[in-house]
């Protein structure tokens, strides 16, 4: 990504008091919003506070107005190192299975040397046991946008799904074992993954 200032020319001589300040380049560390949907700045990770971190906004869909139109597997307007952070919240699982690697590495490439990726998913694991269970029409939690039962979790949001957005289609899944590896797998030198407090 490139980025670009403009500046005012003004004679000092004649206007002394007019010559107008050079705009300040924007310090604040990037984070590349992957898969934000409709913008909303509470959608970000509390670590992203905003006179640290300037969101750039990524999403397949035309309609939430992205910064860039892109898929996660695929981001050529993305520079390479180019990113300070990634942040993917329930939108991985929406990647159909053999594309997961790719776009792990597409995080790795986008990412500078220092950079880091915060990603959250459901625990299909967890999800199975609710199955197991017999409560799969079950309500577990209320999100903004309705009731979610295990049946969403494993394959996507069914009221979103209903009217026509089938981005929310869920196409693979993930337990801590299987997402450490992946990400190993696709070049990240670190990874940490903890259970949420949900599923």
């Amino acid at each position: 990504m490139t980025e670009a200032s403009a500046t005012t020319t003004v004679d000092p001589e004649k206007h002394p008091l007019e010559a107008p300040n050079p705009p300040l380049p924007d310090r604040r560390a990037q984070v590349l919003h992957v898969g934000c949907g409709a913008p909303n700045p509470k959608k970000l990770h509390a670590v992203f506070v905003p006179d640290r971190w300037r969101e750039v906004r990524l999403d397949i869909d035309p309609k939430v107005e992205p910064d860039v139109l892109s898929t996660m597997v695929s981001m050529p307007d993305v520079g390479d190192a180019s990113c300070d952070a990634i942040w993917s919240s329930h939108n991985v699982e929406h990647l159909h299975d053999h594309e997961v690697p790719t776009a792990f590495a597409e995080f790795v490439r986008v990412l500078k040397p220092t950079g880091f990726a915060l990603i959250t998913c459901p625990n299909i694991r967890a999800v199975a046991q609710l199955v197991a269970d017999g409560r799969l029409e079950e309500p577990m939690y209320e999100a903004p946008s309705g009731v979610v039962t295990a049946l969403d979790m494993l394959y996507g949001f069914r009221h979103s799904i209903a009217r026509g957005n089938l981005f929310m289609c869920h196409n693979t899944g993930f337990d801590a074992d299987r997402a450490g590896r992946l990400l190993l797998n696709a070049g990240f030198d670190q990874v940490r993954v903890t259970k949420g407090t949900s599923y």
